[in-house]
C-alpha cells in the first residue's frame, strides 16, 4: 500500500498555452495510505488520464508522481507495483478461476502453498470458493469481472488497485453486490483504492472521498455529506443529486440579496453585485404567502415518483425543482410560495463557492 501524491498537469499537444489545450489542468492532490477513493465526472473529463498516470501507463506532461515520497513519475506500472481492474473483464478462458487468481503470484515465483493459501482467502472474499475448479470460458460476464477484480486484490504487497469503470458492463441488481463485496474487501484488507466512474451512485456509495472533476479540473475532493451539503463549485451542485441544484442569478446590495425587485435576506457576509443562489430540491419547502425568504412560484409539473413528490414551478424566468413529501394536495397551475433561503443555501461567484 502507498501514500499516493501529485502534483502536475497534462497535456496531449506539445505546447499547451490556453485551459482547452489540456487534458488535466494543474492540479495537487493526495491519496492517503489505505484510503478508498472515486474519480467522478462525465465523459471526457480526465478521470481514465488522471488514473493511468497514477498506474504509470502515461507519463505527465508537467510535474510529478510520490509514492510514500519517493519519485515514481518515470517508473513503470510493475516497478510501482500497481494493479488495475479495467472495463472489461480481463481472464484467461483457458484457465480455471483458480489458475486465472494465481496467475500474478505465480509469476512472482512465490510458494506453492502460499498461492494457494491467497487465492483461496480471495475467492472466499468473491464468493467463488465453489469455482475455483471452473473453466473462466464458461462463466457469465459478472463471473468473469469478479475473477479480474481478484487478481487485482491478490498481491498482498500491491501499493493500490485502480478500478475504471470495472462495474459498465455488469447487469444493474449485480452491481449493488459487486459494490457492496467491495467495500468488505477494503475494509478487511486496508488496500489503497482508486475508482474511476461516470455514475454518482458508484462513487458515493463506495468512496470514503470522491474527487469530482469537470473539462480536465478536480473541482472539489469530498465526502458524500461535503458534496451533497456543500457543493464547492456550481457543477458539483448540478452533477451530485437527482435532479441537481437550484441555481439562480441574483443581486446583492449591502448585504440584501434581491431577485427580480424582490428582497429574500440579509446575507451580510457576501459582496456586492451578482451571485448565484444555489439551493437543492431536497430543501425547498412550500412556504406561507409573502414569507421572508420566499418566492411566488407557479406549479407547471408534479411527479409522484413513490417516495416523494418532485414538482417544477415557474418563478419569473426561473425554473425550480421542490423534492416535497408525499400527501401534498398541488395540482399544475396552482400558485404557491416556496422557500429559498434557509441554513442549506449556498452562494457562488464565478461557479466558487463563497464562505
Amino acid at each position: 500500500m502507498a501514500r499516493i501524491e501529485l502534483d502536475l498537469a497534462h497535456a496531449y499537444l506539445p505546447n499547451p498555452t490556453q485551459d482547452s489545450d489540456y487534458a488535466l489542468l494543474p492540479l495537487k492532490m493526495c491519496f492517503e495510505d489505505g484510503g478508498a477513493y472515486a474519480l467522478l465526472g462525465p465523459s471526457g473529463c480526465g478521470k481514465t488520464t488522471l488514473l493511468n498516470i497514477v498506474s504509470g501507463l502515461l507519463a505527465p506532461s508537467q510535474g510529478k508522481v510520490m509514492f510514500d515520497g519517493k519519485d515514481v513519475t518515470r517508473a513503470t506500472p510493475q516497478q510501482r507495483n500497481i494493479a488495475q481492474v479495467f472495463q472489461f473483464p480481463v481472464v484467461y478462458d483457458t484457465m480455471t478461476v483458480a489458475e486465472n487468481l494465481a496467475f500474478p503470484l505465480r509469476n512472482r515465483h512465490l510458494p506453492a502453498a502460499q498461492i494457494a493459501k491467497r487465492v483461496g482467502e480471495i475467492a472466499e472474499m468473491l464468493d467463488m470458493s465453489g469455482q475455483l475448479n471452473q473453466r473462466a470460458a464458461g462463466l457469465a460476464a459478472d463471473a468473469k469481472q469478479k475473477i479480474s477484480l481478484g487478481r487485482g486484490l491478490v498481491r498482498p504487497d500491491v501499493s493500490a488497485v485502480l478500478f475504471d469503470e470495472p462495474l459498465t458492463v455488469i447487469d444493474p441488481h449485480l452491481k449493488w453486490q459487486l459494490r457492496r463485496k467491495l467495500k468488505q474487501i477494503h475494509h478487511e484488507l486496508k488496500l489503497t483504492l482508486i475508482y474511476v466512474t461516470h455514475d454518482q451512485v458508484e462513487a458515493l456509495t463506495f468512496a470514503q472521498r470522491v474527487v469530482v472533476m469537470t473539462r480536465g479540473r478536480a473541482v472539489q475532493v469530498g465526502t458524500a455529506a461535503d458534496l451533497f451539503d456543500h457543493p464547492g463549485h456550481t457543477f458539483v451542485g448540478h452533477f451530485i443529486g437527482s435532479p441537481g441544484m437550484n441555481f439562480m442569478a441574483v443581486q446583492v446590495q449591502s448585504g440584501q440579496v434581491k431577485v427580480d425587485g424582490r428582497t429574500l435576506a440579509l446575507q451580510p457576509g457576501l459582496p456586492d453585485g451578482e451571485v448565484t443562489l444555489g439551493l437543492r430540491p431536497e430543501y425547498v419547502t412550500l412556504a406561507k404567502v409573502d414569507a421572508v425568504g420566499a418566492v411566488p412560484a407557479r406549479i407547471r409539473l408534479v411527479q409522484d415518483v413513490g417516495t416523494h413528490t418532485l414538482v417544477s414551478a415557474q418563478f419569473a424566468d426561473h425554473v425550480i425543482k421542490a423534492r416535497l413529501p408525499l400527501g401534498q394536495s398541488l395540482v399544475p397551475e396552482q400558485e404557491v410560495w416556496l422557500q429559498l433561503i434557509n441554513d442549506h443555501t449556498c452562494f457562488y461567484r464565478d461557479e466558487v463557492l463563497l464562505p
